[in-house]
């Protein structure tokens, strides 16, 4: 029987698509869903926002039925915001709620909001709580080992969020004060999946950037899934990845550029398709680089496609990549 959330079943070992702002939007979940993702969240949705009603978090809540399942990933401080935003979200039927303890930006963290509520565990179990009875939907968590080296409590704190009726629980292996410098420190991650009161699902998130280290964090630390973030940006395929190395030992050849323009050229039209063309073009900058990591002497090319606001003229760039790089990633280790 594969890994559950209530009454989802995600497989044997499922692989998640982490949250990322500004970058997990429907666009890139779909391209991340056609290649492997197994549960994927929503960029995550300010509670505060949600109920002053702002276009962008009220975008946010856009979900479609390919997608499934996905989570829709909300944050905030206030107990009684974060309840109201439950109300809301819940009538846009997601699969499930997320509750994001783990953000370390600043302007969230130091509201008490994100990883900032590591600072206060009584008020991260109490909201918790109040969000759980608010509810029908599953509800999961998403958060850090704790705010500091001084304050990594998340055996105690998992525990302690279960009994409130959390079904899932995705640890990032960092503090709030480490941001995403260091390695993650997976020791804890197990320590928590080894507590023998723990019953849910317990995922891990930090660092895994390829097939190899999936596997091998997999064998080491016994989690039931991993998620996966920046690893994923501009390369979609990383979950088929893993899944043909765990169940073969084989690693898949890497896309071809032809593949890689082809998924670029998608993701844009997909942005454009669901936002608008300046916003699409704009926001597809940070993906470039990503898409065509590695490849030697493409400073010109990526100036030109940061740069151009004109679709047609990033079309045909990208149709020149192709040609011109046609067999660079078939030489490359990378």
């Amino acid at each position: 029987m594969g890994i559950k959330i209530r009454d989802i079943d995600l497989g044997d070992f499922p692989l998640l698509l982490a949250p990322m702002e500004d970058v997990s939007d429907p666009p890139f979940r779909a391209l991340c869903k056609r290649h492997g993702a197994d549960l994927m969240f929503t960029e995550f949705i300010s509670s505060e926002g949600l109920i002053r009603d702002a276009a962008k978090s009220v975008q946010k809540l856009d979900i479609y039925e390919y997608e499934r399942p996905v989570g829709i990933q909300i944050f905030g401080h206030d107990i009684d915001s974060m309840i109201r935003t439950t109300e809301i979200v819940e009538k846009t039927n997601p699969d499930i709620i997320d509750i994001n303890y783990g953000c370390p930006v600043k302007k969230v963290a130091c509201k008490g909001a994100g990883a900032g509520i590591l600072q206060d565990i009584p008020k991260m179990v109490e909201m918790t709580k109040k969000i759980v009875e608010t509810t029908a939907l599953p509800v999961t968590v998403k958060t850090r080992l704790g705010w500091d080296e001084s304050t990594k409590y998340i055996v105690e704190v998992a525990e302690r969020l279960q009994d409130v009726g959390i079904e899932a629980i995705s640890i990032h292996g960092r503090t709030r004060k480490q941001m995403y410098k260091g390695d993650a420190d997976w020791t804890l991650i197990h320590a928590v999946k080894n507590n023998p009161r723990m019953r849910i699902p317990v995922f891990g998130n930090g660092d895994i950037t390829s097939p190899e280290k999936a596997l091998e964090y997999r064998n080491r630390y016994g989690v039931d899934g991993v998620m996966i973030g920046r690893a994923s940006i501009g390369y979609p395929w990383i979950f088929n990845e893993i899944k043909h190395y765990m169940k073969t030992g084989q690693k898949l050849p890497v896309p071809s550029m032809q593949q890689r323009v082809d998924a670029t050229k998608e993701h844009l039209q997909m942005s454009i398709k669901w936002k608008n063309e300046i916003l699409a073009l704009n926001e597809m900058k940070r993906h470039y680089a990503n898409y065509f990591k590695g490849i030697p002497d493409f400073k010109e090319y990526r100036t030109r496609l940061v740069t151009s606001m004109d679709l047609q003229e990033i079309m045909s760039t990208l149709d020149e990549i192709a040609l011109k790089f046609d067999n660079v990633y078939e030489n490359l280790n990378v």
